[in-house]
């Protein structure tokens, strides 16, 4: 993570004549709101919060889906309104929102301060012994399947995008592999919830999205180190740095989670132990951070540990009611915060008739790989997995991506790869939150019932 931020000061140009940014120009252009003084950290954050709480309430009275969705639904609608105003010549909306925007760091929002108690609210309902009964499919997914995924999508892209005029270097491919690789299941475990699917997929779906954040990252640190040194490492370097990072942010999280534990046990007063929760994920995940270890996936383990332990051994029942509600609320907020910067964000990607046409492909290539990784582990291990049969389908249309993938493409050094990458990132996010977010409940009611799973 550290390397992550010490590299967001990079810049290279390259040359791709073709390819034009009308929300770039926009972005680049002085207008009278840029010229004006810039709001404070205060202003932001009410204003940025206000817009969150607006948009979630007109989605719960008139329109009905789930929140993450609706909100970012809406916001995209407001994004491509105030686009369409701007060619219109009306670039007053276009101009406030770029302008605000430009003091919203997408990166460090996610990155340095939602990512952790994400995850940390993620993993504290999941139930271990869940996980254990279901290790092989949610091992290969998230470690096998995420290089793989990686490894293919990026073969993709490098021979067909030349097809289309848009040829980018193989690492910079291997790049967008691994931050789009890792799933998010935030919108789409209500709607399996709701919909009746057996407790196998959710526990899949959701054991695999927690701990493959962690491996794309590291995978990704590794890559972006080889763009900017233009070294290749070593395979030793390379398992170095993996079991370093990744197993030394597990290892991490198990201590900080036994410790966390110890500290609820002497107590019995749940505003301190609330308060505990929260001061062990940021100060955890910001130590880890600075240790050069993951902190995604220490945060997966401290959740798993208190959720599993802390909740039964170390917490009274007035404290368990605090503690998960506390964390279901900030978990709601930060989701729905989260899915409307990304809808406003659409307004800084790079538009062009040739782009458009490489996001519908890298769409059905980014689905192929979801296909083939999980076609793969289902065939192969079918006995082992003891997963309902047609578990594929709901595996695959319900692996998601999310705002890990767009914090991640934002930090590539600047320059028309990525514009390029920023453009295909977002059209797979997009697509697979509202298209397959959307319908994976029809999906989900295709598998037969059993209560075994």
């Amino acid at each position: 993570m550290g390397i992550l931020r010490n590299n967001q000061t990079l810049s290279a140009s390259y040359g791709f004549d073709d390819v034009y940014s009308h929300s770039l120009n926009l972005h680049n252009e002085k207008s009278d709101m840029e010229s004006a003084s810039s709001l404070s950290v205060l202003e932001v954050s009410a204003i940025f919060l206000s817009i969150t709480a607006l948009l979630a309430y007109v989605n719960h009275r008139f329109i009905g889906l789930p929140t993450t969705i609706g909100v970012m639904v809406i916001s995209i609608v407001i994004s491509i309104v105030a686009i369409l105003l701007g060619v219109l010549g009306f670039d007053q909306l276009i101009n406030y929102e770029v302008s605000f925007l430009d003091q919203l760091d997408f990166t460090e929002i996610l990155l340095d301060g939602m990512l952790s108690m994400l995850l940390f609210a993620g993993a504290l309902h999941v139930n271990v012994k869940d996980l254990r009964r279901y290790k092989l499919p949610i091992g290969i997914l998230a470690f096998i399947g995420t290089l793989l995924s990686t490894a293919m999508i990026a073969a993709a892209l490098y021979y067909l995008l030349p097809v289309l005029d848009l040829k980018l270097p193989f690492i910079w491919c291997l790049l967008f592999g691994a931050l789009i690789s890792p799933t998010d299941p935030i919108a789409v475990m209500g709607i399996l919830e709701s919909a009746g699917a057996p407790k196998s997929i959710e526990t899949v779906i959701a054991g695999e999205s927690l701990f493959n954040d962690g491996i794309g990252v590291v995978v990704f640190v590794l890559l972006l180190g080889i763009l900017t040194s233009g070294d290749i490492p070593t395979a030793e370097y390379i398992l170095h740095t993996l079991s370093v990072e990744a197993g030394g942010g597990i290892l991490f999280g198990l201590t900080l989670g036994a410790i966390l534990n110890f500290l609820l046990k002497s107590i019995d007063s749940y505003q301190e132990e609330v308060l505990l929760t929260l001061a062990g994920v940021i100060g955890g995940y910001t130590l880890a951070s600075h240790w050069h270890l993951s902190g995604p996936l220490a945060m997966v383990m401290v959740g798993l540990m208190v959720g599993n332990h802390g909740r039964t051994w170390a917490m009274s029942d007035t404290t368990r009611h605090y503690v998960d509600l506390f964390w279901e609320l900030v978990d709601e907020i930060l989701n729905a915060a989260l899915f409307v910067l990304i809808g406003l964000e659409i307004v800084m990607i790079t538009y062009s008739g040739n782009l458009s046409l490489a996001a519908g492909l890298t769409i059905c290539v980014a689905l192929a790989a979801r296909l083939t990784v999980v076609g793969l582990t289902t065939t192969t291990f079918k006995k082992q997995l003891n997963l309902p049969n047609g578990a594929w389908k709901v595996l695959t249309w319900g692996g998601l991506r999310g705002g890990i993938s767009v914090a991640l493409v934002l930090q590539l050094p600047a320059g028309t790869e990525r514009d390029i990458l920023l453009t295909l990132t977002y059209a797979v996010v997009v697509f697979s939150i509202l298209v397959q977010g959307l319908s994976i409940g029809k999906v989900a009611k295709t598998l037969p019932i059993n209560k075994d799973n």
